[in-house]
């Protein structure tokens, strides 16, 4: 194996010759990664579990309370120092699970984002997570990719890299292959280098170090961090939990002072006041919401979406304008070719295995004996950077092919109708050497390559019809080049049209000889060429994608079709899916040229479909987008899609075909390449948003009713209704599980039904803000009520044990009315939240415990209760609840018809 040592002029000297271009084998893999370790930098020091623990203790309230507890102990009330000790430390648990679990899902969520790389094991390209990667595994690159280690390139094509991230130089560095093995010293032009991006052509390369062995082990950082900064929406309850943190200790104070002023022992009314304190501020907020959204990330991922950046989750919500890419987000990306046009014929193939036959007006045509034909699969073989595997094996006494795809599904749709015309890539490389590949760029939109047949050189070209055909002089016919006329340039084109009506995809074939001298690059070799032939291959549209685009209409959203395709290609999936109606417009990219920015905002408002265009058009058409309102989500996968990517509300960036770079601009990676993930995760988006709106509403319902029933009873001169430890109690049961729970309540049934939120509507909007003020209210009269009442004909303590009763049933009976908006519990089913269901019962167990076990008791204040007492507690906290869904199901529609 390799020892590398790196000398000051950047060069490194190999000290072995066992050196295998076709990789290791998994089996070797393996102990080099436990003899090298995993290919990863160190990382910061992180938060234990204790930790996190630990600080569930140094909120300034909770100091203040575990103090003026200590002076209790001191005082001589143990039972009650110890209580409030234990009901603070069951509050820190919650908060610990909380913390804890947000911790897990973000550092799984880092995990997601780590990046993964292509290797060959085994003598086969396969795509591992980069920390997997070890010495001398042989590293497959692209434009776009992320080098995921140190490495020395001993193949490739035109190959440049961004090595700003080391040098600071933004001018992308050409690199050149070299031989390996032996004792041999290899240059820095040959050596590339963990974190530097691949920004032109494509190449193998030996990794020589990994992880902290690395140049890039010296900065701090391979890993995308997931993004810990606050979003947006927790960035606004932050601001609402200072403000109610503020009007909650004012209050409190307040009721203290009056409760002094009343004659009540400054130990007591301090003590008070400290846990209505405690009850009142919403210290769980911001809390609840990351783990409302790390759980959703969660469940995103299950939906095969991976979340990159917490702020896109609230994003996706807020979306009505989805951009997506047609091959392989809307289609199967399971391309094949059907219909070949040469010699001023159109020659399908029949069958899908290697008995195919090429046919023309019946008859059979074999490629082998038809020079033009021949030419055509050998530019399809040769100008490809695909691969197929084909197994065959029995089934019922019949030969049936197993047919493998490696790499862009075009290209290996092409190479496997080459096969199927006896020409395959073995084989024509026996006798064509490639010497220089000019990679596919989506604006000159073709590839090229330079090869050697013969002793002669020649240049294979494939691309768009209209590009490729406009370059071509001539065009070969029956094995002969005669000139090409402008008539027949019509009617090739015309051919190419017919096909795309048909959703065929289509790519022109042509070639060149080149002169003694010519230079390999596009300007001097994509000219002068000869037309061979087009290729037209289906790639049919998703199953699933019918019903999502469907899905998106009915939730407002609009999708938008935008792909490099001919455009009558482009219309005819648009149609079939229904995306594009008569009355909307096509454009395409040269239209799109034509026009100004202010023109193409006028016209992003009834166009569904871009056709030809390239990702400078995606940039434009999001900004148009954006400036009409919109909240954008844009597909991508190359590098040049980046700025689109990065420009929309929500990026979304290929798991399968997506490029490190674009993977890295995007907030969403799709593992499925598929629209109908699109909108699942814009469905979950809306559910989590949901959720949150749910928990804010119960909790700040909960604690304003607590607040103003101990101020109410301070102004009115009443002995308070609660002592300090039942308000602890009440926290305790009411703010910690049902509260959690809410975050996992299952979607409403209507919920893509709706329009998308506006991005910057209050987290109050629709009248929740109102809403909270009057239950609020409610929960305040109802707890009031039941405790005058029940002084009528009972004693302080039992008073105090029907309020403290009735407060916390009208919280737990209004977790369930909270699970909803916009539906009565009965239309949700009041079982359809298990978690509701169990955290409303061991908090409802909680409670009880308080009043029937007779150390509990005592410790609470409280006495058991008589049938007529649960009477009394029963009909005072259903007031809310009657309340409430008299409202929601008379009130609330007739406002929403307006």
């Amino acid at each position: 194996m390799f020892q590398t040592k790196k000398p000051e002029n950047g060069a490194i000297y190999f000290f072995n010759n066992e050196v295998d271009k076709n990789g290791l084998s998994e089996q070797e893999a393996r102990k080099r990664l436990l003899k090298y370790g995993p290919n990863v930098l160190e990382e910061g020091k992180k938060l234990t579990a204790l930790d996190i623990f630990l600080d569930q203790f140094k909120d300034f309230i909770i100091m203040v309370l575990l103090a003026a507890t200590l002076i209790s102990a001191i005082m001589g009330e143990i039972a009650d120092a110890v209580t409030i000790t234990i009901i603070i430390i069951l509050n820190a648990v919650l908060g610990f699970i909380q913390e804890y679990r947000t911790e897990q899902s973000l550092e799984a969520l880092k995990k997601l984002s780590a990046p993964s790389s292509k290797v060959i094991r085994d003598g086969v390209i396969k795509e591992i997570p980069s920390e997997e990667i070890t010495i001398d595994d042989v590293i497959v690159l692209e434009a776009g990719d992320r080098v995921p280690a140190d490495a020395v390139v001993f193949e490739s094509y035109n190959l440049k890299l961004d090595e700003s991230i080391l040098t600071g130089e933004s001018v992308p560095v050409s690199k050149e292959p070299t031989e390996i093995g032996n004792r041999r010293t290899v240059q820095k032009k040959s050596i590339i280098y963990m974190g530097t991006v691949v920004t032109n052509g494509r190449c193998k390369a030996l990794v020589v170090d990994v992880g902290m062995r690395t140049e890039m082990g010296k900065i701090a950082g391979m890993i995308k961090e997931i993004d810990n900064n606050m979003t947006p929406l927790q960035k606004r309850l932050d601001k609402l939990g200072k403000i109610l943190v503020t009007g909650s200790l004012l209050i409190c104070a307040l009721v203290t002072v009056i409760g002094i002023a009343r004659g009540e022992s400054i130990y007591y009314m301090f003590l008070s006041g400290v846990s209505l304190a405690v009850a009142a501020i919403p210290e769980g907020l911001p809390a609840v919401v990351t783990v409302s959204l790390a759980i959703g990330v969660q469940r995103m991922l299950k939906r095969n979406a991976i979340v990159r950046k917490l702020p896109a989750v609230e994003t996706l919500g807020c979306t009505n304008v989805i951009c997506t890419d047609k091959t392989g987000t809307l289609t199967e990306n399971k391309m094949t070719v059907k219909k070949i046009f040469v010699n001023d014929d159109v020659v399908e193939i029949e069958g899908k295995d290697l008995k195919s036959r090429f046919v023309s007006r019946g008859i059979k045509i074999d490629p082998a004996y038809d020079a033009t034909i021949r030419r055509l699969l050998e530019i399809g073989a040769v100008c490809n950077n695909a691969d197929v595997k084909i197994d065959r094996f029995k089934v019922r006494n019949e030969f049936v092919d197993d047919v493998k795809y490696y790499g862009d599904p075009t290209e290996a749709a092409i190479l496997y109708a080459s096969i199927l015309g006896g020409i395959s890539k073995e084989s024509v490389e026996r006798k064509i050497k490639r010497i220089e590949e000019i990679p596919f760029d989506s604006d000159r939109k073709r590839m090229s390559v330079v090869v050697e047949e013969n002793g002669l050189m020649y240049a294979f070209t494939k691309g768009a019809p209209d590009v490729v055909v406009e370059l071509c002089t001539k065009v070969l016919r029956d094995g002969r080049e005669v000139p090409l006329s402008s008539f027949e340039k019509k009617k090739i084109l015309e051919v190419n049209e017919r096909f795309s009506r048909s959703a065929l995809r289509v790519l022109a074939f042509a070639y060149r000889r080149l002169p003694k001298g010519t230079r390999y690059d596009s300007t001097n070799i994509e000219k002068d060429l000869v037309f061979v032939g087009l290729e037209g291959m289906i790639d049919p549209p998703r199953k699933e994608a019918y019903d999502a685009v469907l899905k998106c209409k009915l939730a407002g959203i609009k999708p938008i079709m935008i792909t490099g395709d001919h455009k009558l290609t482009a219309a005819a999936i648009a149609d079939e899916l229904n995306i594009h109606s008569k009355t909307e417009n096509i454009m395409t990219g040269d239209e799109i040229d034509k026009i100004d920015d202010k023109t193409l905002c006028e016209a992003v408002e009834n166009t569904t479909v871009y056709a030809r265009v390239s990702p400078k058009h995606k940039l434009r058409i999001v900004r148009a987008l954006k400036k009409r309102g919109y909240t954008v989500a844009m597909t991508g996968d190359g590098v040049n899609d980046a700025p689109a990517i990065k420009e929309a509300d929500i990026g979304i960036s290929m798991g399968k075909s997506g490029t490190d770079v674009a993977k890295e601009a995007s907030s969403m990676i799709l593992t499925d390449d598929n629209f109908a993930t699109i909108v699942a995760a814009i469905e979950e988006g809306r559910i989590i948003y949901d959720n949150i709106r749910k928990f804010i509403r119960y909790l700040l319902s909960c604690n304003i009713g607590e607040v103003i029933t101990m101020f109410i009873a301070a102004l009115t001169s009443l002995e308070l209704p609660l002592i300090p430890i039942q308000i602890l109690m009440v926290n305790l049961v009411t703010d910690g599980l049902p509260a959690l729970a809410l975050g996992l309540d299952p979607a409403d049934k209507d919920i893509m039904n709706l329009k998308p939120r506006k991005a910057d509507e209050s987290i109050f909007s629709n009248g929740l803000g109102t809403r909270i003020g009057i239950v609020g209210i409610l929960m305040a009269i109802c707890t009031l009520s039941s405790y005058v009442f029940a002084l009528t004909y009972g004693t302080l303590d039992r008073a105090r044990t029907i309020a403290f009763s009735t407060l916390v049933m009208v919280e737990l009976i209004h977790s369930f009315e909270c699970r909803s908006e916009r539906h009565l519990i009965f239309e949700l089913g009041v079982f359809s939240n298990k978690y509701l269901i169990i955290a409303s019962t061991v908090s409802f167990l909680l409670f009880v415990s308080t009043i029937y076990i007779p150390f509990l008791s005592k410790v609470f204040k409280t006495v058991p209760l008589t049938w007529f007492d649960w009477l009394v507690v029963v009909f005072f906290s259903s007031i809310e609840f009657v309340f409430n869904n008299l409202y929601t199901a008379f009130v609330l529609p007739k406002k929403e018809a307006k």
